[in-house]
Formats: C-alpha cells, sequence, structure tokens
C-alpha cells in the first residue's frame, strides 16, 4: 500500500522511527510487521541457542536489527535459571508445573533435558545502552513472565505502546508464571483494548492415560487430533486505546499498525482525532483512504450472507 510508505516517510517517524520488540523469538520474528519492518527499529531477544542464530545487527528487512542471545529479566540479576525443554518452545526461566501438566496430552514437550545458569539483561538496560527511550509495538513469548517483562519497561515507556502481543497461560503450565487473568486486569487498567484473543490448548487426558491407550507416537498424535481441545493459553494483542497518547506521530503511527490489523474502524478514529487536533494534510487523505477501505469491506460476498443470516 503506497499510502502506508507515505505516512512512514512523514518526518516525525523519519526523525523517531517505530520501535519494535519481540521477546522469544527463536521460531520467526514477528510476521504481522512485514509492511512496516523496513523503515523500523527491531529488538529481538531470545535465550535458547539451539533454534535461534547469531548474526550482525545489519538487516535487509528493519532499518536496525538487534538480535540478544539472553535471558529478558524483571530484576537486576544478570544470571538466571534456564530450563530446557524437550520442545525448544516450551524452554523457560520459569520451572514447569508437573503435577498440572501431567493432566494434558502435551505433558512431554515441557519435559526437562537440561538446566542451565545464563546470562540475563533486563529490557530497559538495554534501551539505554542502545539510546532509545520508547517501544511502539511489544510482543513477548517467554512462557510464563510476559506480564511482569512488559511492566518492567517503566511507566513511562509502558503506557504509550501502542500495541502490545502476550501469550498469558490459561492453566497451571509454569511455577509462578504470570496468568490471563492478571493480564487483562492490568491492560484495562492501562486503558487499552483487546483486538485479538485466539485460544490455543491440548487434549485434556491424563499423560499417562494416553500412555496406557497407545506407545506409538504417530498413534498418540492422531488421539490429540480427534478428541476435543481443551484451552490452555491464548495469543492476546492489545491496543492503547490513545487516552493519554495525543500526539501526531502516535495517530500516525497507530494508523499504520491498526490498518496493518485490518482494524479499520479504529484507524478511522485515530486519523479523525489527528485532523481535528492537528494541521496536517496527511490527517484528511488518511481519513479518506480509510472510509475507502472501510467501503471496499461492504464489497465481501460473505459478508453480505452473514448479513442475511443475521437476527435483527
Amino acid at each position: 500500500m503506497k499510502i502506508l510508505e507515505k505516512v512512514l516517510k512523514h518526518p516525525l517517524l523519519i526523525d523517531k522511527p517505530p520501535v519494535l520488540i519481540d521477546i522469544g523469538a527463536s521460531e520467526n520474528l514477528n510476521p504481522k510487521w512485514k509492511s512496516f519492518s523496513k523503515f523500523s527499529i527491531c529488538i529481538a531477544f531470545d535465550a535458547d541457542e539451539r533454534d535461534f542464530s547469531i548474526t550482525s545487527n545489519e538487516n535487509t528487512h528493519f532499518k536496525k536489527l538487534y538480535k540478544i542471545n539472553r535471558i529478558v529479566s524483571a530484576n537486576d540479576s544478570n544470571v538466571q535459571n534456564f530450563y530446557l525443554t524437550k520442545s525448544p518452545y516450551c524452554s523457560s526461566s520459569l520451572k514447569p508445573d508437573f503435577l498440572s501438566l501431567s493432566n494434558y496430552c502435551f505433558c512431554d514437550k515441557f519435559e526437562i533435558v537440561s538446566e542451565k545458569k545464563l546470562s540475563a539483561v533486563r529490557i530497559k538496560n538495554i534501551l539505554k545502552e542502545l539510546n532509545i527511550s520508547y517501544v511502539d509495538w511489544f510482543k513477548a513469548d517467554s512462557q510464563g513472565t510476559d506480564l511482569r517483562l512488559f511492566l518492567d519497561l517503566g511507566e513511562d515507556i509502558y503506557k504509550n505502546v501502542l500495541v502490545a502481543e502476550l501469550e498469558p497461560g490459561i492453566i497451571d503450565a509454569y511455577i509462578n508464571e504470570d496468568k490471563i487473568t492478571d493480564v487483562l486486569i492490568k491492560f484495562n487498567e492501562l486503558k487499552f483494548w483487546c483486538s485479538e484473543f485466539i485460544v490455543k490448548g491440548d487434549v485434556r487426558m491424563n499423560h499417562n492415560l494416553l500412555n496406557y491407550l497407545s506407545k506409538n507416537e504417530i498413534v498418540k498424535k492422531f488421539f490429540r487430533l480427534s478428541l476435543k481441545m481443551s484451552p490452555g493459553w491464548a495469543e492476546l494483542m492489545f491496543f492503547n486505546s490513545f487516552k493519554e497518547n495525543n500526539s501526531l506521530r502516535g495517530y500516525l503511527l497507530g494508523w499504520i499498525f491498526s490498518v496493518s490489523q485490518k482494524q479499520y474502524g479504529f484507524a478511522l478514529e485515530l486519523v479523525d482525532k489527528a485532523r481535528k487536533n492537528f494541521d496536517d494534510p496527511i490527517s484528511n487523505e488518511l481519513f479518506l483512504k480509510t472510509k475507502s477501505l472501510i467501503n471496499h469491506q461492504l464489497l465481501n460476498k460473505n459478508l453480505i450472507l452473514q448479513f442475511l443470516k443475521s437476527k435483527f
């Protein structure tokens, strides 16, 4: 979208480019950033060396990319225990809660392969070292510590984050983890609104009973696919409601983030505020573009069928 690039080349965003944080980036850096990544600074953290290559800071997909192979901590300890699990994506600085996990088919993924003491850093110290004083999009998949890491940014930073993605637990997967209830209460308190709530999970069956039914891994996988899934965790996305962030830069970048996630209603709200509060012609252009995007949605045949089936 050409208009997206035009906004990203606005002087306010050239002087202060988007800053994106990805914690637990072992599989891939956030694909949701694709449309604006080359104009952004990305700081990626991951502690499991088995699935995260350390490369130079230069990267064609970002204006600047920093990859840091360290545990992210919410305290000043320079070293933390890290539990490497059978599945690299379950590794965490928190110990798995095997008593609770034994009631689910995916229990074996949390089996501890080894325990290490790894170097730990706080995000705000890294930001200070990089001379960065703000974060625009925060994404964490730290296996149990997402909320505390977000809050450890410090109030001056986290209250101005525009988008936050977290994956809190619903079940007790780790000892002393941040749970989904903690996240929902805190983000409601901070006046963020939830734009995405994707429930993930596994079959609620005692691990020993699953092994009793079959010891064949392929058969066990079929059991997991055929039986009803129970909620285990959720992928959440929150947008800042802009109760306090009233800068033109915030409105413009909020518009970019909203449009990238097809949140056209919120995008229209932001540019409407921008054109009323700031004398910048790009606000009117974005307002008209957003109206066009919304009108285009009306042509969706699935929407028409949904409308015909709906109750009035």
